[in-house]
């Protein structure tokens, strides 16, 4: 799934337009897509924990119809009305050039949350089940979809980016959701009991277990559209804008084998040694992801992804590959943030999550505030030391939260 944003930037870069798209796309439609869904993001550790039987499935998918549909209509309120410049303009202070290609960017990505929420509810089943291999398959046809359709749109219409970016986007998620609805059938007829010894969920304890975790990615989700506005506001705002999505769709791509963790450790936390097994693991993930971002980094390797692979401009090359430089420890801390928040999720603690996120919302808020006041250097490098700072003060206090647990 990480190679999602890459892929798509390397499109986007040589299409029409390349520096209008992408500031439009990392500034406008994916941060405001992502908020938008960030209260579903963790259904699927809900599903992974909760899917203990077919009645709470079935209240589990009734709550994710809900939250969906409302959240849809969210997105259908900023997309098609007035509301979008009152947001792009006043709130974030994009630059005006980028307004309509994000406009209908965000117009095409309707469907995004609910196809999300749908899949990652099915995907939890499936990995409390034990084929999370089906997970692998539905990304992979999502990554398939989204190269087809880029693909087309790029060489066979007359699209511009954002729409063909968009385009493949929706359509992508759409085709893995259909997957995962189709696969988990098989589990729901014959591995899924009709009850269990599991205490029966009510709206009550769902909202009690569910709201510190849906306020988890969406505090977070929100930094993006700050990070933007942020940007909008420090020192060569075009050109960090551009060079953002890419340099965060790299970053991401290595990070997503940390997001991955956590639902692994929700899982596993409760087998025999499977403390001991996850934590020696989660070393070798985060030494391994911070050394590959570092390699990337500090050789012309970055010159080559982000000049010859991603099909950047010299300038947004060279600005991208200076912001990598900053952002190496964001997959190493990224490990142990799904540590130990897969840990309080096993537990069934976790509220130290949200009280986590936080800290790392506070610190990133008062971190861009400062920047957009006196920065001198472009937005861009500025808003990853601020990300990663506040990263690795969130990481701490996962830890400081876990461990007063783990001592009663």
């Amino acid at each position: 799934m990480g190679a999602e944003t890459p892929t798509l930037t390397a499109f986007v870069a040589r299409m029409t337009q390349p520096e209008i798209n992408l500031a439009a796309w990392g500034s406008l439609v994916y941060p405001i897509s992502l908020a938008i869904e960030g209260p579903i993001i963790m259904l699927l550790a809900a599903s992974t924990a909760l899917a203990s039987d077919a009645a709470a499935y079935k209240k589990l998918f009734r709550y994710m119809l809900i939250m969906s549909i409302t959240l849809t209509a969210i997105h259908v309120m900023i997309a098609f009305t007035p509301l979008f410049y009152i947001v792009a303009e006043n709130l974030l202070k994009i630059p005006i050039e980028l307004h309509e290609s994000g406009r209908l960017g965000l117009q095409i990505m309707t469907p995004w949350t609910i196809m999300i929420a749908w899949r990652r509810l099915n995907q939890g089943a499936m990995i409390r089940y034990g084929n999370s291999r089906a997970v692998a398959v539905g990304t992979a046809i999502r990554l398939v979809t989204l190269i087809a359709v880029l693909t087309i749109g790029m060489n066979y219409t007359g699209w511009s980016g954002i729409k063909t970016g968009a385009m493949a986007v929706a359509i992508a998620v759409t085709m893995e959701a259909l997957y995962a609805h189709v696969t988990v059938q098989k589990i729901l007829k014959t591995n899924l009991p009709l009850s269990s010894d599991a205490k029966p969920i009510t709206r009550d304890s769902f909202v009690r277990f569910y709201l510190p975790l849906a306020m988890t990615p969406l505090l977070t989700l929100l930094i993006h559209p700050a990070g933007a506005a942020g940007m909008s506001r420090m020192p060569d705002a075009l050109a960090s804008l551009a060079a953002w999505p890419v340099v965060w769709g790299l970053v991401f791509l290595l990070r997503s084998m940390a997001f991955a963790f956590n639902e692994v450790v929700v899982s596993l936390a409760g087998k025999p040694e499977g403390i001991m097994q996850l934590r020696r693991f989660a070393r070798i993930l985060a030494l391994s992801t911070v050394s590959l971002l570092a390699v990337i980094a500090f050789t012309p390797l970055s010159e080559i992804w982000y000049g010859k692979v991603t099909g950047l401009s010299g300038e947004l090359t060279h600005l991208s590959s200076i912001t990598t430089m900053f952002a190496i420890l964001m997959p190493g801390y990224q490990v142990y943030q799904s540590w130990y928040g897969g840990l309080l999720v096993h537990h069934h603690q976790t509220r130290g999550i949200s009280e986590a996120v936080m800290v790392y919302v506070c610190l990133a808020l008062a971190g861009l505030w400062f920047g957009a006041q006196y920065a001198t250097v472009p937005g861009i490098y500025w808003t990853i030391n601020v990300f990663v700072f506040s990263g690795l003060c969130q990481t701490f206090f996962l830890r400081y939260r876990y461990r007063g647990i783990s001592i009663q």
